[in-house]
């Protein structure tokens, strides 16, 4: 099956990625890891983080690509691939994905949005930040630890009690 995806380059974008098994808290549990495979990422391949959330077995982004530049799936391949290499083995393996040396740590597809107007960036901005508390994780948006709402109160763009 071959999938579309939406490619333009410079373009602002939503994703939303999970784990192959969503009853596991890999993405909380080992957050220094995830976050240290953004950072190698970013380095090498450049892009803003408008918003994320990372919930134990999912994460929510948004993105903007450098002008010139529409590769998101790169950046995506190698930061679940580098996340899922410093984890310690724990799951079963699939033949298939043995087959392709894959881990079993993340669903193979991830959805993605292309972002149009300042309207749709503020809905899913919203979105993204409101998560945690839509999945029960905590009562008030700010008291969710791995957001970036936090980055939008510092900077005054929301108040401290948005989404509680």
């Amino acid at each position: 099956m071959h999938y579309r995806r939406a490619f333009v380059p410079g373009g602002t974008f939503f994703f939303t990625l999970g784990l192959a098994d969503r009853s596991q808290s890999l993405l909380t549990k080992h957050i220094d890891v995830l976050r240290a495979s953004f950072r190698r990422v970013k380095a090498r391949h450049p892009f803003e983080i408008v918003a994320q959330v990372v919930l134990p077995d999912h994460l929510h982004a948004v993105w903007r690509l450098p002008e010139g530049d529409a590769d998101y799936p790169l950046r995506w391949a190698l930061i679940k691939s580098g996340f899922s290499r410093r984890l310690p083995a724990y799951e079963a393996i699939p033949l298939s994905r043995r087959r392709k040396r894959e881990r079993a740590v993340w669903q193979r597809r991830y959805w993605e949005h292309r972002i149009r107007d300042e309207e749709d960036l503020q809905r899913h901005v919203d979105y993204i930040h409101f998560n945690p508390v839509k999945h029960g994780h905590v009562s008030r948006a700010a008291d969710w630890p791995y957001s970036s709402i936090h980055r939008y109160i510092r900077n005054g763009a929301i108040p401290a009690d948005w989404g509680g």
